[in-house]
C-alpha cells in the first residue's frame, strides 16, 4: 500500500504501536461479463465541462483493462479523444449514434439515454 493512499484509510482508528499496519480490503477482481450481457448506456453529457459535449457509456461490468480496451476501441473508430476510469468511457463530442451503432455492432447491449 501506498503511504500517500489516505483514501483507503479512512475510517481506521489512530493506533500508538509503532509495528501497527493498516489492513485494507483489496479490490475485488470483477469477472467481465461477455458481450451479449453487458447493457451499455450512451449518455450525452454538458455538464462541468465548460459548455463541451462529451459521449458517456456507462453500464459496464468489468476488469479497468476490458474497459480501457472498448474505450480505446471507441476512440479510434470515432476519431476523437476521451478517458475510461471509474466505470464509464468518456469521449470526446457528441457521437451517441455511431458509438451506439458501433457497439451494437460489436455485441452489446447498447442504448441512447439522456432524453436529448
Amino acid at each position: 500500500m501506498a503511504d500517500n493512499d489516505w483514501k483507503s484509510r479512512l475510517n481506521v482508528v489512530y493506533s500508538t504501536n509503532p509495528d501497527f499496519e493498516y489492513e485494507t480490503e483489496a479490490p475485488e477482481n470483477i469477472p467481465t461479463l461477455p458481450p451479449q450481457q453487458q447493457e451499455l448506456r450512451v449518455w450525452l453529457d454538458r455538464k462541468s465541462r465548460a459548455g463541451k459535449q462529451v459521449t458517456l457509456v456507462r453500464g459496464f461490468r468489468g476488469s479497468e483493462e476490458d474497459l480501457r480496451a472498448l474505450a480505446s476501441m471507441l476512440k479510434n473508430r470515432c476519431g476523437v479523444g476521451g478517458s475510461a476510469k471509474e466505470g464509464e468511457i468518456i469521449i470526446q463530442g457528441d457521437f451517441r449514434d455511431r458509438v451506439t451503432e458501433i457497439l451494437t455492432k460489436a455485441g452489446y447491449k447498447a442504448k441512447k439515454a439522456g432524453g436529448q
